[in-house]
């Protein structure tokens, strides 16, 4: 007999079926007994009522991975409206242990759990809400590639142990490769770009790895980034291609989540079209008016301005994402493109969505000169093996170009509502948390 998922069990009413899974609830009640059956389509509900069926059962653990025949009937009431009755029960893989967590309803994410959640990840995230996070997140990627292949980027993959920092700074992982130092990837920055002079727009998904000592909601060591370099462009079609790929993966994560949006009760974000710009300058003017908190003057947002312009152009610019452009060059790194018409100023511009950046858009330097001049500034050797290769392609030739660095994690923490970019993350890595 051949095996169906729980999500076809209903298309087969008065049949007898087979379905394979694991134990995901039991209730053994007298009078009534019945178990509910975890596979990859979801859930299904199995009545039983013949009393040597009824003893199998005694004993087994939540996580057994069990067979089940059985004759399906309609149940409104039923996970997919039916159910399995005069079923015939097989252990194909017992459990000895208790699970440390319940997954047959919803785990606490309140900070104080979030570690005993954390520690048993491979056993919660066998609850379904917590599944629905990943499949949510799966779709992102899914919608991203989709609006990365109808604007003719090609995929690429780049390598993540590097000669050099491609930042530059201290956040960077050093590692011994056969007697050499070699760091890991920050970003696929110089790659990207060079690539614009194969390819013109080129995307790449990949891990991102920040040695950054710190221990809070919105940060990690390794995380999930979406880099893109676009050639030929002007800030502001960067901006807007950005911008739209936001209302892309909304509409796309509206569209086939339904479930999963439900068992987090997520709100749709109200986003403008297209996404409005504040200068920075203007962002701490206006908040340092509303909260009585000084930030003119500074080179960056802080944690809590970002989450303030966020509320204010929800309300004000009804948009719960936002630009914030004008960034001094004191905060640029050597390859940002400093404004022709402000000096001042560099052509960069930070997506905040619901209180946090999700991605850096910024135009690059693609001049040679300039671009080496702007290192050179920075105290960069342009002779040092982190810089040699990447600063030749641009001697050979590389157009106007910009692009974006975009976190994952924080996009999906952000769409669902979540409070820590670590409930996003599959195995969350921080400066407390190497395992699992």
């Amino acid at each position: 007999m051949k095996r169906v998922l729980t999500s076809e069990v209903s298309q087969h009413a008065g049949k007898e079926i087979k379905v394979q899974g694991w134990l995901h609830k039991k209730r053994l009640l007298g009078g009534l007994n019945f178990i509910v059956l975890r596979d990859r389509g979801g859930l299904v509900q199995i009545v039983v009522e013949d009393d040597a069926e009824v003893e199998k059962l005694r004993g087994l653990q939540i996580g057994t991975v069990l067979e089940v025949t059985g004759k399906v009937h309609k149940e409104e009431r039923a996970p997919g409206g039916a159910e399995i009755r005069e079923p015939k029960i097989t252990v194909l893989v017992p459990v000895e242990h208790e699970s440390p967590i319940e997954i047959d309803k919803p785990l606490s994410h309140k900070p104080e759990n979030l570690d005993t959640l954390l520690d048993n990840r491979a056993i919660g995230l066998r609850n379904l809400q917590e599944q629905a996070i990943f499949k949510i997140q799966a779709k992102v990627l899914e919608a991203m590639r989709e609006y990365f292949k109808k604007n003719d980027f090609t995929e690429m993959n780049t390598p993540k142990l590097l000669a050099g920092a491609t930042e530059g700074g201290a956040e960077v992982f050093k590692l011994d490769y056969f007697g050499k130092e070699a760091t890991l990837a920050q970003s696929a920055q110089f790659y990207k770009q060079m690539m614009v002079g194969v390819f013109e727009r080129v995307f790449e998904t990949n891990p991102t790895y920040r040695a950054e000592p710190s221990a809070t909601t919105r940060h990690m060591t390794e995380y999930i980034t979406i880099d893109a370099e676009m050639g030929f462009v002007t800030f502001e079609e960067l901006r807007s291609f950005a911008g739209g790929m936001l209302h892309y993966i909304v509409n796309k994560v509206w569209q086939d989540c339904d479930k999963e949006l439900k068992m987090w009760n997520a709100q749709r974000p109200v986003l403008a079209d297209p996404i409005p710009s504040i200068p920075m300058k203007e962002i701490h003017e206006l908040y340092t008016k509303a909260t009585g908190t000084g930030t003119v003057g500074e080179d960056d947002l802080r944690p809590d301005e970002e989450k303030w312009v966020c509320e204010y152009a929800k309300k004000n610019l009804k948009s719960e994402a936002v630009y914030v452009t004008e960034w001094p060059v004191s905060s640029m790194k050597f390859y940002h493109k400093i404004n022709e018409k402000n000096p001042k100023v560099a052509d960069r511009s930070d997506l905040l969505f619901r209180g946090v950046e999700i991605a850096t858009v910024p135009m690059r330097e693609h001049r040679y000169e300039v671009l080496v001049n702007q290192l050179k500034a920075m105290k960069g050797d342009p002779e040092a093996p982190g810089f040699k290769y990447y600063l030749q392609a641009f001697q050979y030739g590389l157009p106007p170009h910009g692009g974006f660095g975009w976190g994952l994690e924080r996009t999906v923490e952000k769409i669902i509502g979540l409070h820590n970019v670590k409930e996003a993350t599959l195995f969350p890595r921080d400066i407390n948390r190497l395992t699992p």
